[in-house]
Order: C-alpha cells, then structure tokens, then sequence
C-alpha cells in the first residue's frame, strides 16, 4: 500500500471517531441532526477554549469526557463499540460539570 493510501485510510479512522463523539454525545439526535447547530456550538467551544476561561473549560470538559467514557465502558464490558440507546446517552448529558 502507498504511503499516501495509509495516510488516507488514517484520517478516515480519525474522522469516524470524531464523528462517533457526536452521536455518543447525543447532539445528532439533541439538535435534530441540524449541521448548522452542530457547528455553531463547536464554533462557541473553540471560541471558549480561546477565552481566559479556556484552561477551566479544558479541565471541566477533561473531566466530564472522562467521567463518561469510564461510564460506557463499565455498562458496555465484552462489547464491541455501537451506538449507544438513548438510555445510555444519559451519561454523556449530565450536567454536574457544565461551564
């Protein structure tokens, strides 16, 4: 395989994991799939990150994203990765660590 084949084939990887955030975060099903949406609160995240509040944010995010992946794999041991239920989306929306 060429170099720039397996370059390719990692970004797509990268690419479907990010995307794969977006759902486990349930902000497809939350925004209605409305990309317009989507973007516009990354854009506000970025922004956030930029600000004096970006070291507090980071860590706040760090945490609440930890906090969730530890979540799903202790309800999901002996899976393979799927879209998790609306049950299961719970975790991610909690809003103990909001900014």
């Amino acid at each position: 395989m060429r170099t720039w084949q397996v370059e390719r084939r990692k970004r797509t990887r990268h690419l479907i994991e990010l995307g794969g955030l977006v759902i486990k975060a349930g902000i497809v099903d939350l925004t209605g799939d409305d990309r317009a949406i989507i973007l516009g609160a990354l854009l506000w995240m970025a922004d956030k990150l930029k600000s004096d509040q970006g070291v507090h944010s980071r860590e706040l995010w760090a945490a609440k994203g930890r906090q969730a992946f530890e979540a799903y794999a202790a309800t999901h041991k002996g899976e393979t990765e799927s879209e998790p239920s609306e049950a299961e989306h719970a975790p991610f929306r909690s809003s103990t660590l909001e900014c």
